[in-house]
């Protein structure tokens, strides 16, 4: 003690917040540090044990493997960021949560990769052995698994990394195998000749899920197919039906012409041409030639082709001018292309489609049914009756695996359709030019443009695609299985059964489902699980032409040999090894060398990843959740979908979750030619992951998120709000023990105000967190630590904290003393509670910053890690409705009275809200009776306070225009000024052996005093 008390430095008997939590969470360099403090304890492994302990349900969100090829980028951290948010508050809600990382290892983009690198030696892919080359795409799929696993642990992501599922597996594939083989022996698996879409890039069969579709600008052409045969008026000799089609190229392909008995057809005549003159060429319209179209069109199609006037010609047959379905039906015409000799000489009937619309064009469809879906469906339906009209049924097959038109065909053999190599790869070919020179010659061609479509390119190389039928393997979609139903009305009951996050996925999946076509299997590739099918000489597959116990035995056989060897093991072994051993003459069988789709492998996913691991929901045999990006609606979910239908009658899981994609700050897709990406190890290195993991729980990650430098630092602030929220509290807690707790019912109203906050954010936090609304998390506990928190609560309370004695000197001292000891040792239960909640609330989210805080607190001889512990149960009689309703009403009257004290400190009238003890009128008595009790000048952090009840006010004072019946007169503080609390008070109630401080102060010295001599 100093001689003279009026001298003391009373700022040893302060209790300041203590902490060695930074205020700067070093979060680049003490992340790895995290994580490799988490490897060491083998943190996942205690995540399980604990869970198993505790007798936990599981809970399982199956990954979707994203490709082994290339570095990851952060539309993929995002999405692993999302699952991890996920399987960590389920794990923490009480479930056992486990994860189990996946790579999909097969399949076009790493085999695309792999051909680069052979093409880069001057080798080409049928320059490679096929063994080489798979064995090539193996080590190359191992290479970017090490990669990316280690870029995916390196954003927080807990999981099963030592052992994560691959599809590349010799156990992987033998699952792959056994699966599509079910589905053989089901009868599902069926062989046509069906147009698809063929890549003559990469030379394969391509699905919808691998293509992309993007603007391209194309010729387009209007063609007259010259009647030959029909059943109508004699003015119909010598006319000819006009088609219009952006696909020059398949011309040489048409067996027929589509037209709609919804449509009015016209005859018309050209009456009147431009000249050369006034349109800088000669037009390929003839003056006097007759032409049927959609009457609709007539005046589109006179524009195009340059005609000034076209002549109705039906008038005068009181048909009002049409040319009936009953004609059309009759019709058989010319291929527009017969000069070029007997090859396409064959007779064009024309059949009625449903697909045939008036939007475009001229009101009839070319029809190649080689070459168009709707094409071979409406060929398919007439194909009965083309022998009685002498046309040919067969399928013509003119465009070979390079795109190119087969040697048979006259004049335009070995042209390409799409440039294939080189640096022009992608671009149109000869083909359509050439095309479009031939129907000139012909007299054919009625016009051409060029226009801009909406065309499917290969998501890997980026070149167009083409239609074309091949024989392929597909899965029926309509064919009845095994429970009578067919596969697609066993997915659609799936579909309606199963829980979609945002609601709108399941239209979305469901028409998808509603639409498709058969289920195209097959790939022309080396890298890939083989479709393991020995094929008799009628075309039949072992599944169906041999009897069942045979074919079973067989496949036995198959399974075991892909589960020792992998598929080298399928295209290595040579037929009579398989076939032998069955008694089977393998002379009458072809052995299949196709693979499957990969997304056939991604969707058999649920048997070797989830079933064969027993991670599985015992009772329904489903997976939680599956959790992808929005395009995968046609991609993993609905191929998971099919296969666990066509397999086992259900979904393979009970949830889907989609998440959107990143754009830049002015919505535009990333892109590197732009420059607006941001990679995330960029985010890491300046900012940290946590920052990254914070920007994706904070926006709706079901929408297209957008990112910037700007948005990014708003997470930064948001980050920097919640440390020294957490912060404030550690360091308000230091020494902080459970001895020091009070019962709820023995807190001031204050601290049970903070209680029942804690209620309710305990309901919404939980129910936000179960339909992974991380977004509502985020804005919940932002908005409680800024406002409730650190505006309200921390603001009232540290007075109480930093001058009331403390716990252990008010035991030590006298009753008097202790009421003001309760008060801070409430204060320290309330922000012990508080703290624990959040924690944990935010440790899915704020994992590596979570656990910081978690060892510097009071709770560290709890768990080894933040994360194994579980939200916290709500006490009962936290909650407290009518305690709620009376503390707005003192906070609607605090909001005008701070706002009072703002203009004070703005106007330079005080410096501290301490140096006011403002006067309150207020109209509402009712707002006066909810400070029954309560100190108005601490709430109001003034040094005193009077409330006034009056309806009307006196003149000047302070309101607010959204809380009326307040005014406030900020009335400066009279006494002295504390030394220690620095309130003013009147020094005739000072303690005379402490005359320069508050009584209250006094006290606390006192006992300080009492404990540290």
């Amino acid at each position: 003690m100093t001689d003279s008390l009026t001298d003391r430095d009373y700022r040893d008997t302060l209790f300041l917040p203590t902490t060695d939590f930074p205020m700067r969470g070093g979060l680049p360099q003490r992340e790895p540090e995290w994580i490799k403090r988490w490897d060491e304890m083998k943190l996942y492994g205690q995540l399980r044990a604990d869970a198993k302990a505790r007798g936990a349900k599981q809970w399982i969100l199956h990954d979707g493997p994203p490709y082994a090829n290339g570095h990851i980028h952060l539309g993929t951290a995002m999405n692993k960021i999302v699952k991890d948010v996920i399987v960590r508050s389920h794990q923490m809600t009480g479930h056992d949560a486990s994860y189990l990382p996946g790579w999909d290892c097969h399949g076009l983009p790493i085999e695309w990769k792999v051909e680069e690198e052979f093409r880069s030696k001057n080798r080409g892919k049928d320059d490679v052995p096929g063994d080489e080359f798979r064995a090539a795409c193996r080590a190359y799929a191992e290479k970017w698994v090490e990669i990316q696993g280690r870029e995916f642990r390196a954003l927080g992501i807990e999981g099963e990394w030592d052992n994560p599922y691959l599809t590349m597996k010799f156990e992987s594939e033998a699952t792959i195998v056994a699966e599509f083989l079910r589905m053989a022996m089901q009868g599902a698996l069926v062989r046509g000749a069906k147009p698809i879409m063929w890549s003559p890039v990469e030379r394969t069969a391509l699905a919808e899920a691998e293509v992309e579709y993007y603007d391209r600008k194309v010729p387009v052409i209007w063609v007259k197919f010259p009647v030959l045969e029909h059943s109508g008026h004699d003015d119909l000799d010598d006319a000819s039906v006009v088609i219009w089609t952006t696909t020059p190229w398949t011309i040489p392909a048409n067996q027929a012409i589509s037209f709609s008995g919804d449509i009015e057809y016209g005859l018309y005549e050209v009456a009147e041409v431009m000249s050369e003159e006034e349109v800088g060429f000669p037009p390929y319209a003839k003056q006097g030639e007759k032409l049927i179209i959609a009457r609709d069109l007539a005046d589109a199609v006179a524009n195009a082709a340059k005609i000034k006037f076209l002549r109705p010609l039906r008038e005068r047959f009181g048909e009002n001018g049409r040319v009936s379905v009953v004609e059309l039906s009759s019709m058989i015409c010319a291929h527009p292309l017969a000069n070029e000799g007997p090859f396409f000489q064959h007779k064009i009937p024309l059949l009625e489609g449903q697909h045939v619309t008036a939007d475009a064009g001229t009101g009839f469809v070319h029809t190649a049914p080689a070459h168009g879906e709707d094409d071979n469906i409406v060929w398919s339906a007439f194909a009965r009756r083309f022998a009685d009209r002498g046309v040919d049924q067969e399928i013509r097959q003119i465009v070979d695996a390079e795109g190119c038109y087969t040697p048979d065909v006259p004049r335009f053999a070995g042209m390409d359709i799409i440039r294939t190599s080189g640096k022009k790869r992608g671009e149109p070919g000869k083909a359509n030019n050439e095309v479009i020179a031939a129907l000139a010659e012909s007299g054919n061609l009625l016009a051409r443009g060029v226009t801009t479509i909406r065309d499917a390119h290969s998501w890997r190389s980026k070149a167009p695609v083409i239609r074309r039928a091949t024989p392929q393997w597909f899965i029926s979609m309509d064919k009845p299985g095994p429970n009578g139903k067919s596969l697609r009305e066993n997915a659609l009951a799936a579909i309606d059964a199963t829980e979609f996050f945002p609601a709108t996925g399941r239209n979305r999946l469901r028409s998808m489902v509603e639409g498709r076509p058969d289920w195209l299997i097959s790939r022309q590739r080396n890298w890939g699980v083989p479709i393991t099918i020995f094929v008799d000489k009628s075309g039949q597959p072992h599944t169906a032409a041999l009897p069942a116990d045979t074919a079973k035995a067989l496949n036995e056989t198959i399974k075991a040999a892909i589960a020792k060897g992998g598929v080298e093991a399928w295209f290595d072994t040579p037929k009579e090894t398989f076939l032998s051993a069955h008694g089977i003459d393998a002379a009458d069988w072809d052995k299949v060398t196709d693979v499957l789709d990969v997304w056939f492998d991604s969707g058999t996913t649920h048997a070797f990843a989830l079933r064969a691991r027993g991670i599985i929901d015992a009772e329904t045999g489903q997976a939680d959740l599956y959790m992808e990006g929005s395009d995968q609606h046609r991609g993993w979910f609905q191929s998971s979908l099919l296969e666990c239908c066509a397999t086992r009658g259900m979904a393979p899981y009970k949830q889907v979750l989609t998440h959107g994609f990143i754009v830049d700050s002015d919505g535009k897709k990333m892109s590197k030619s732009i420059g607006n990406t941001i990679e995330p190890e960029q985010i890491a290195k300046q900012y940290g992951i946590e920052i990254l993991r914070i920007w994706t729980a904070s926006g709706d990650y079901t929408e297209d998120l957008r990112i910037s430098d700007e948005i990014i630092k708003g997470s930064v602030e948001s980050y920097r709000k919640l440390r020294n929220t957490v912060r404030y509290m550690l360091g308000a807690l230091d020494g902080y023990t459970a001895d020091e707790a009070i019962a709820a019912d023995k807190m001031p109203g204050l601290e049970r105000w903070v209680l029942h906050r804690l209620s309710e954010l305990d309901g919404q936090v939980r129910a936000a967190y179960n339909v992974y609304d991380f977004k509502k998390v985020m804005s919940l506990l932002i908005n409680f630590c800024g406002v409730d928190l650190s505006a309200v609560y921390f603001d009232i309370r540290k007075d109480s904290l930093y001058c009331d004695p403390r716990f252990e000197t008010a035991k030590a001292w006298d009753k008097k003393t202790e009421v003001f000891g309760n008060r801070r040792r409430a204060a320290r239960t309330v922000m012990a509670a508080v703290l624990e909640r959040l924690l944990t609330w935010l440790a899915p989210v704020m994992p590596f910053t979570m656990e910081e805080a978690f060892l510097e607190s009071h709770l560290k001889d709890r768990a080894a890690s933040v994360h194994l512990l579980q939200f916290l149960e709500t006490p009962d009689g936290w909650h407290d409705a009518e305690l709620a309703a009376r503390w707005e009403k003192i906070f609607t009257v605090r909001r005008v009275v701070t706002g009072a004290l703002e203009v004070e400190r703005r106007e330079k009238r005080i410096g501290a809200s301490l140096e006011s003890s403002p006067r309150v009128l207020v109209a509402d008595e009712t707002l006066i009776e909810a400070f029954k009790g309560e100190d108005a000048g601490d709430l109001f952090i003034t040094s005193g306070a009077e409330l006034v009840h009056s309806a009307t006010g006196e003149g000047g004072g302070f309101t607010l225009d959204d809380t009326p019946g307040v005014i406030v007169y900020p009335v400066k503080a009279s006494g002295v000024k504390c030394r220690r609390s620095w309130k003013y008070f009147d020094p005739a109630t000072a303690d005379p052996a402490f005359p320069d401080i508050t009584p209250r102060d006094a006290l606390s010295v006192k006992a300080w005093d009492a404990t540290h001599g």
